[in-house]
């Protein structure tokens, strides 16, 4: 999935920050994953700022703020906090942030509502939920029960549910200073991620949907259990080709890049080539998506990526059934399996 890539800026060690553009800066806050770090973006209004995503609510995030409320904002007020989507390291600390400063959220719906959800979300029935759908594609007890036993994991990671002041939604503006910046909506990765774009400044904030050096998690989740997110993917990669060649992108994880069409291809040909190992090993034997991970991921999988691993098993298996090139049944055992038409 290696494509030409040029990383014109230097990025910040963790829990600092750098200057990218005119009044636009680059925060790099901590992760406790093994995806150690977020980026987030701080946009120079006129004596406040936007910031661009909120990072995880964690003891080194919270220490990672102070200083950077202290050594970047300067006695300007947090007047906006855009939350391109749910997902805890994004959303985390959206809360805590906008009770210090009483600033505005802005987020999409659907992506407000899976906060509020999941949020609300008890341990117990988080566990059951995993444990039922899991175990519908094949998981061996052993290793659902492990899946269960984190119950709600995402609930630890916030700081409570932020208010919303304003929905975002496909091709609406936001003006942020002397900027205006134009929302792409992208789906897949989540329901209705916000990416935001720049034309003037020739940048876009891209959260999720396209990193430079992985391939963003695209996954069915238990809420959804016979959903395509995968061709919601693509569709939105498609969509972000329209956007110019050299456009800056300033993604969630990873450096700072131009050569945003190559990526789209990288990852276009990464998907396309899992889609035609499944559909080689389909037309051996039906298959689980358990009997799907090994085909999928060659590295071994803890509890925490094999709950992101069956997602995207899923997602893929899925994505040939929805395109009529795989059925799905039900087998003696209660397992989703896919064959060939």
């Amino acid at each position: 999935m290696k494509c030409r890539l040029e990383y014109p800026l230097e990025a910040p060690p963790i829990g600092g920050w750098r200057a990218v553009a005119e009044g636009v800066y680059w925060l790099r806050l901590p992760l406790p994953f093994a995806l150690d770090h977020i980026n987030v973006w701080l946009l120079k209004e006129h004596q406040s700022w936007t910031l661009v995503d909120a990072g995880v609510s964690s003891p080194p995030s919270r220490a990672a703020w102070e200083s950077i409320i202290t050594n970047v904002l300067s006695g300007w007020p947090l007047r906006r906090i855009v939350i391109t989507h749910f997902h805890p390291d994004h959303y985390g600390l959206a809360n805590w942030l906008q009770q210090r400063f009483g600033a505005r959220v802005c987020i999409t719906r659907t992506e407000q509502d899976a906060a509020a959800r999941l949020y609300a979300c008890f341990d117990e029935q988080a566990g059951k939920r995993i444990d039922e759908f899991f175990a519908g594609h094949g998981l061996e007890a052993e290793r659902r029960a492990q899946l269960a036993a984190r119950g709600n994991f995402y609930r630890p990671l916030l700081a409570g549910v932020a208010s919303v002041d304003e929905y975002l939604t496909d091709g609406s503006d936001l003006q942020i200073g002397d900027r205006r910046g134009k929302v792409i909506i992208g789906r897949g990765h989540s329901p209705e991620q916000a990416c935001l774009y720049c034309e003037e400044e020739g940048w876009l904030i891209s959260g999720d949907q396209i990193l430079p050096e992985i391939s963003s998690n695209i996954s069915v989740r238990p809420e959804q259990p016979d959903g395509d997110p995968l061709a919601d993917y693509l569709d939105s990669l498609a969509r972000l080709r329209c956007l110019p060649a050299d456009v800056l992108v300033l993604p969630s994880h990873g450096s700072a890049f131009r050569g945003l069409h190559e990526r789209i291809s990288a990852l276009e040909r990464h998907h396309r080539a899992r889609l035609e190992r499944l559909r080689s090993a389909c037309s051996e034997a039906p298959l689980s998506a358990t009997e799907a991970l090994p085909i999928l991921f060659r590295r071994p999988l803890d509890s925490y990526a094999l709950f992101f691993a069956m997602g995207e098993a899923i997602a893929h298996l899925h994505r040939l059934w929805h395109a009529g090139e795989l059925s799905r049944y039900r087998d003696a055992q209660g397992v989703y399996r896919f064959t060939p038409i």
